[in-house]
C-alpha cells in the first residue's frame, strides 16, 4: 500500500487555509498502479453479490466505475446537485469546508438491491453519510463500503454504522 502512497500528493491550503486535500491524479495516471488500487479496493466484496456499485461524484466514480465492472456491476453515480433530470431524491452534508447536496434518480436503484458505495476519501464522515442515507432513502441494501483514503484524525469512521462494513485502503 506504500505504493499508492507515494503517488498521492500532499497539497497543503487547498482549497481553502488549513486543508490538506490529497490529489490522486498522480495515482491515477499510472495504469500498473490505478489497477492494483482497483483490486485492493474491491478484494472484500468479490464474493458479496454486490448487484450496484454507487460512486459519489467526482472522483468516487473513477474507481466505482472501474470497481462495478471487475463486480460484474452495474454502476449508480451520486451526483452534486442539478447534475441529473428530474424525478432525484437528495440528502444534505456538511464538509470540513461547508455544506453540499448528493442526488440521485429516482428507480435507479431497485428496492432491496444489493449496493456498495464507493469514494476516494474518508475525511468528516459527512459525504459517506449522506451517501449512505439516500441509498436507504432509494430502498438500496448496502453490504458496505469501500474508500482509497481515510484521514484518522477526522474521525469520519466514528460516523459510519459498525454494522456496516466499511474497507479503506490508506490511512493518513
Amino acid at each position: 500500500m506504500t505504493e499508492f502512497a507515494r503517488l498521492i500528493r500532499a497539497v497543503p491550503d487547498f482549497p481553502k487555509p488549513g486543508i490538506t486535500f490529497r490529489d490522486i491524479t498522480p495515482l491515477l495516471a499510472d495504469g500498473p498502479a490505478f489497477a492494483r488500487c482497483i483490486d485492493a479496493l474491491v478484494e472484500p466484496w468479490l464474493h458479496s453479490d454486490v448487484q450496484a456499485v454507487c460512486g459519489v461524484e467526482s472522483r468516487g466514480f473513477i474507481f466505482a466505475a472501474a470497481m462495478a465492472q471487475q463486480l460484474k456491476a452495474g454502476f449508480i453515480p451520486l451526483r452534486k446537485p442539478g447534475k441529473l433530470p428530474p424525478p432525484v431524491m437528495h440528502a444534505d452534508y456538511q464538509l470540513e469546508y461547508g455544506t453540499d447536496r448528493l442526488e440521485a434518480r429516482v428507480g435507479t436503484v431497485r428496492q432491496g438491491e444489493r449496493v456498495l458505495l464507493v469514494d476516494d476519501v474518508l475525511a468528516t464522515g459527512g459525504t459517506l453519510g449522506a451517501a449512505r442515507n439516500l441509498l436507504t432513502q432509494l430502498g438500496a441494501e448496502l453490504v458496505g463500503a469501500s474508500v482509497l483514503v481515510e484521514l484518522l484524525a477526522l474521525q469520519g469512521r466514528a460516523l459510519w454504522p459498525q454494522d456496516v462494513p466499511l474497507h479503506t485502503v490508506l490511512h493518513y
